[in-house]
Formats: C-alpha cells, sequence, structure tokens
C-alpha cells in the first residue's frame, strides 16, 4: 500500500515522502497513529502544493537574510569594557555584549546566532564574531574592545 508519511518513522522513511508498505502495517499502524496518510492521488497533489510551497518560504527567508547580511558587512563595533593596567578585562566580553551593540547601530540581532570566533575575549584588541542569519547565510564583523 502506497501512503504519505506525515513524519519521519524509523527503517521507513522521512515526512512527505510516499512509500509503499505492507497493508496491515499502515492500516493498523501507521494511518490510525497518525504517522501517515493513504497515497490517493488527491493527496498527492496536495502534498506536491505543499512542498512547493514550502520551497517558495524558504527561498523567500533566505533572500531576506542575505539583504540583512549586505547591511551587516562593514559594520565595526566598539566595545568599552574595564580593565587593568596590563590591559586585561575584567570579566570577558560575550555574545550579550556584542548583541546590545548591535541593536545600538539599529540591527536586533539575537544573542543565540552570534558566535565569537576566539574563545574568549579577555584582552584589548581587535576581534570577529560570526553571525548566522540563515542556514546558509553567515556575515563576520569585526569587533574592537577598547578600555574605559
Amino acid at each position: 500500500m502506497e501512503i504519505i508519511l506525515k513524519q519521519d518513522v524509523t527503517n521507513v522513511g522521512h515526512a512527505d515522502d510516499i512509500v509503499t508498505v505492507k497493508n496491515g502495517y499502515a492500516r493498523n499502524y501507521l494511518i490510525p497513529s497518525g504517522y501517515a496518510i493513504a497515497a490517493t492521488v488527491s493527496a498527492k497533489k496536495v502534498l506536491a502544493e505543499n512542498i512547493k510551497q514550502r520551497a517558495h518560504k524558504a527561498a523567500k527567508i533566505k533572500a531576506d537574510a542575505e539583504e540583512f547580511a549586505k547591511k551587516l558587512e562593514g559594520v565595526k563595533l566598539t566595545i568599552g569594557a574595564k580593565t587593568s593596567s596590563t590591559g586585561k578585562i575584567f570579566g570577558s566580553v560575550n555574545t550579550i555584549q556584542i548583541a546590545e551593540a548591535l541593536v545600538a547601530k539599529g540591527f536586533d540581532i539575537d544573542r543565540k546566532t552570534i558566535h565569537i570566533k576566539e574563545e574568549q575575549v579577555k584582552e584589548v584588541g581587535n576581534y570577529t564574531v560570526e553571525i548566522k542569519l540563515h542556514r546558509d547565510v553567515k556575515v563576520t564583523i569585526e569587533f574592537e574592545v577598547v578600555a574605559e
């Protein structure tokens, strides 16, 4: 029996796959449990339309992320921190401070998407940070840590 999977099923297939399984397995387990639906002609048309719409939405989201990445390119941040006389920072610079500096520049970015390339920023100097705007779109920004 041909079915369309609504979600991933181990040893059967992934969501939105059209697979052939034994009749009893489909009728007694997959369909009543909500894991699959029967692959009728109308269900296949609906699946094709849903996949097409999802692809269109994903392309729009990626295009928006690329446009935002172009705006972010060339942005240079300056982050002030309390330092000792030798130039070491009390504490360290983290993603929260970078996100706040970006908000001050007019870019609202979630701190969870920010990744500092160095392990820890504990001294005054220039560093880089990578921001993941989309699965395929990343932008690198430079920031400078200065003594307050």
